[in-house]
């Protein structure tokens, strides 16, 4: 699986996206209620006196918020310009609640000029997927897997074509279409992320954080508004339905986008 864009297109696509959305979680993702379950499985593992570097942290939204909980020190990158530029706006806007501290600055996933080893915590959030092919993302995954401290973790959210699958197989059971690939994006196959990492980082955890959410949004959502036949938009996130099932514990595998724990491997 490969996208249909060049790395120049989806470059544009993302400066597009920041110049449109500004500081708004819409540059990254129209889904807030995903977000917000993202960010929460993330900064489960991010502790206080953590150096954390966020790779491809577009506008800044999620970094700041880790900062708002966590006491650490954080670095975002992100190859657009124009998202860095938001970030830091978000940045000063929400200064007063930040309990860390944070850097903002341009840097690309597939050239990362810094130290071997440097950080606690990597951060890297659906990223992976808006690269176009696999010899792409596989060097942007040894990438930042070289950045992480022994014993220290990898955290990458992205959406897996396993996660995918199940979920349109749940849908065509339903009578419903795919959910097709956005143009800009190839997904992630988990087995071979896996391997390409092994054996400098060991997989502590596949994490289905986000399974119940689709289930309701993705699926059931839609099947309601099509028997009852209102005029109900499937993918509003601002409807109590969608804040709903954000809250409730996550089971199955039907999730689209899923957490990757690594961990890197002590070398003796």
């Amino acid at each position: 699986m490969e996208s249909t864009y060049t790395m120049d297109q989806i470059r544009r696509y993302w400066t597009q996206q920041a110049d449109q959305h500004k500081s708004s979680f819409k540059a990254s993702w129209s889904d807030h209620r995903a977000i917000d379950l993202e960010i929460h499985a993330i900064a489960q593992y991010i502790e206080d006196g953590d150096k954390v570097i966020d790779i491809g942290c577009a506008n800044g939204y999620s970094t700041v918020q880790y900062a708002v909980q966590k006491k650490a020190h954080f670095t975002g990158i992100d190859f657009i310009p124009d998202m860095i530029t938001e970030a830091q706006t978000r940045k000063d806007e929400l200064a007063g609640k930040l309990r860390g501290r944070i850097d903002f600055e341009i840097g690309d996933i597939l050239a990362l000029n810094r130290c071997r080893e440097e950080y606690d915590k990597a951060v890297v959030t659906r990223v992976i997927i808006n690269l176009n092919n696999w010899e792409n993302q596989n060097k942007a995954l040894q990438n930042c897997a070289a950045l992480v401290k022994s014993g220290g973790l990898l955290l990458l959210s992205e959406a897996t074509r396993q996660g995918w699958q199940k979920l349109n197989k749940l849908r065509r059971d339903w009578g419903m279409p795919d959910i097709p690939v956005p143009k800009f994006n190839c997904y992630l196959d988990e087995d071979q992320v896996i391997a390409a990492l092994d054996p400098v980082m060991r997989l502590v955890e596949l994490k289905n954080f986000s399974s119940t959410y689709y289930v309701g949004t993705r699926v059931i959502k839609p099947l309601l508004s099509a028997a009852l036949g209102n005029k109900v938009d499937p993918a509003d996130p601002d409807m109590e339905w969608n804040r709903w099932f954000s809250q409730l514990p996550s089971w199955g595998d039907y999730g689209t986008q899923k957490l990757f724990v690594f961990e890197k491997v002590r070398q003796n």
